[in-house]
Order: structure tokens, then sequence, then C-alpha cells
């Protein structure tokens, strides 16, 4: 699997989440299996650039290459000069977001607001396309299948990418309208895939081996991208990478080595964004723990609790005491339920036919 000339180490994504991908998260991703893992949305606002959110979005110290980082906005120079600013920072893939649905970011014609508006989205492509090829940075293009059910540009939108020089093209499978309703679709994926040469993932829904084997073959993509189905459980692309080898499942993690896996990834988290009491840190760390623990035994009693602690240090202690008395009755994580949009091919089939 390739982007431009650089070679992934294999074709399972992490999506960029905002207020989720940051620098630890994709480093533990990519250690559990991710080949590649795109950074929160950062903004082409010149003037936020040295905000304190925007630098911690910007960390990529110590981060396993390739370093990708997703822009957002609606001015193509300034696009442009966002693409340049990153790149300085390490950025060796520069990501145009089309895909975010969230209106705080579509009110301002950002984010997939920008498939309204296919003159201003070539523009767009094309500057910041312009702004990295001489510095050999391949760009690469999220977007949706469309605004609107009666909207879905996704195709013409793919084609207009390849020819500006976009590198790879993800589509999630979902309108801008659904917002993360419904059932993701995977028809206009396959179409966007048989419309171009470029590579092509595959986005939306995807939360176990099975589906993701049904969405690579339903589709003809070249990679798949997971994105809520990771929190909690990051290891999902080993269990995904082992089940497209052999077949089989692999067993569910030690319960011991989950714990030490989420305790890494904590001291990561607050070593950006810091140790202070009852700070960004013990903060942000909260959905962390708990969706690591929601579907466990006792999980939801215990995430109350977390919420109530204000330092990182009791956060550390209180999860590895809770891992540890787990551990005792469950050796082993229960093996996760699969989900109720997890389709199986023969039902995902009939709706690119």
């Amino acid at each position: 699997m390739r982007i431009g000339h650089i070679t992934l180490a294999n074709r399972l994504f992490a999506a960029p989440m905002a207020g989720v991908t940051d620098r630890p998260f994709r480093q533990l991703c990519k250690r559990l299996g991710a080949g590649y893992a795109v950074s929160e949305m950062v903004t082409s606002r010149k003037d936020l650039w040295h905000s304190l959110k925007t630098s911690r979005r910007a960390d990529h110290d110590g981060e396993v290459d390739p370093i990708a980082v997703q822009i957002a906005g609606t001015d193509a120079p300034m696009m442009a000069e966002a693409a340049a600013y990153n790149i300085d920072r390490g950025a060796q893939i520069i990501d145009i977001n089309m895909g975010c649905p969230a209106k705080k970011v579509c009110n301002k014609w950002a984010g997939s607001a920008l498939m309204q508006d296919e003159p201003l989205a070539t523009q767009i492509i094309e500057a910041v396309v312009a702004a990295c090829a001489p510095r050999r940075v391949p760009v690469t293009l999220k977007m949706r299948t469309g605004w609107c059910d009666s909207e879905r540009n996704a195709v013409h939108l793919a084609r207009i990418a390849e020819r500006a020089g976009i590198a790879m093209v993800t589509v999630h499978g979902r309108t801008r309208e659904q917002g993360y309703k419904g059932r993701a679709e995977y028809d206009t994926i396959a179409a966007v895939k048989a419309a171009v040469a470029i590579p092509v993932v595959a986005n939306g829904d995807i939360d176990s081996p099975e589906k993701a084997r049904a969405v690579l073959e339903a589709t003809g993509a070249d990679a798949i991208m997971i994105g809520r189905a990771a929190q909690g459980r990051p290891w999902i692309f080993g269990d995904i990478a082992h089940y497209l080898a052999t077949g089989e499942h692999r067993a569910p993690p030690a319960t011991l080595q989950a714990k030490a896996w989420l305790v890494e990834h904590l001291l990561d988290h607050y070593g950006l964004y810091g140790w202070d009491d009852a700070g960004t840190g013990v903060r942000s760390a909260r959905k962390h723990i708990g969706w690591a623990v929601r579907a466990l035994p006792g999980g939801e009693a215990f995430r109350a609790r977390m919420n109530l602690i204000e330092t990182c240090e009791e956060q550390v202690r209180a999860v590895s005491d809770w891992f540890d008395r787990l551990a005792v009755d469950h050796p082993r994580l229960p093996a996760t339920s699969r989900a109720a949009n997890d389709d199986t091919l023969e039902q995902i089939a009939p709706e690119i036919a």
C-alpha cells in the first residue's frame, strides 16, 4: 500500500477524529496494528496556529512515520500556507478535510460543506497540491458520499481530485446530512474505486474483522479506515490484520496486557496535556478510560467513579487496581460482541449490486 512515494506497513488506517486522534492515540494505534494514522484536523487560520489546542494537534514528537496531518479551511491560499506550515513541523502527508459533518465546521463552509461548492473545492485541492509537490509531500482527500441523499457527488469530486494530483481518496459511506446516523453505504465507495486509478479508502461502520473483509471485497477498496470502533479497542487493527491473513480470529488480549497498554497511553497523554490537578490531562483522559471499560463487567460503574477523580496519579492508580481485580475472574478480556451494524458480506453485497 502506497501513498505517492511513501510505502505503508499495511492497509488498515486510523481515521482522523477531533478530540481523539492526538499523537498519543495515533502512536498506540500504530503500535497495535494500524499501518497509518491521520491527525486531528488542524485549522488553516494562521491566527490560531500558536494556540495551545493547535500546537498540541501539531505535536509529532517521537511519532512513527509516516506523519499525516489533516488541514481544514475554506480559502485556497490559506490552505496552501497551512500545508507548508505543517510540513515545516514534520508532516510527510497532507490530508484535506472535506468530510467533517460537524455544524460548527460546515456553518463556515469547511469540511463536508465544501462538497456543495465544487469550484472552491477544486481551487483548494489545486492550491494545496501545488504547495506540497515541490517538497515531495503527497496530498490526500477525505470526503463523504455527498451533501445529502439527492446530491451524491463523490465520484465527480474524486475524478477532479485525481486530475489535480491527489494521491489517495478516502470516502466515508454517509452523506453530510446523515452525520453519523443510519448505516454507511458502500455502493458509492465502489463507484469511486471504479472511477479513479489512485488508491481509494473505505470508511464507515467498520467495527470487526468480518466487516473489514466484507467491505474490502464489496467495494474493491485499497484500504479501510476505522474511527469509532478503535476507541477503547485500539488492538482492533491487529485483530483485523490477523483475520485477513488467516481467516481466523485471534484470542482477545490478556486483561493485564490491556491494562499495560492503557496505562502507557495515559502516561503519554498526560505528557502532552499536562499533569496539573483537575487540568486538561486528567479531564481529557476520562473519555479514553471510559471507552476502554464500557463493555467490560462493571465498566459503567467504574466509569462513573472515574469522572470524580481529579488527579492524573489517582487516575492511573484507579485504572491499574480496577484491571487487576478484573483479571482475577477474567484473565482475558471478554470477547467483544458484534455490533448491530456488523453485516456479513452477503448482507452488504446487495447494496452495491
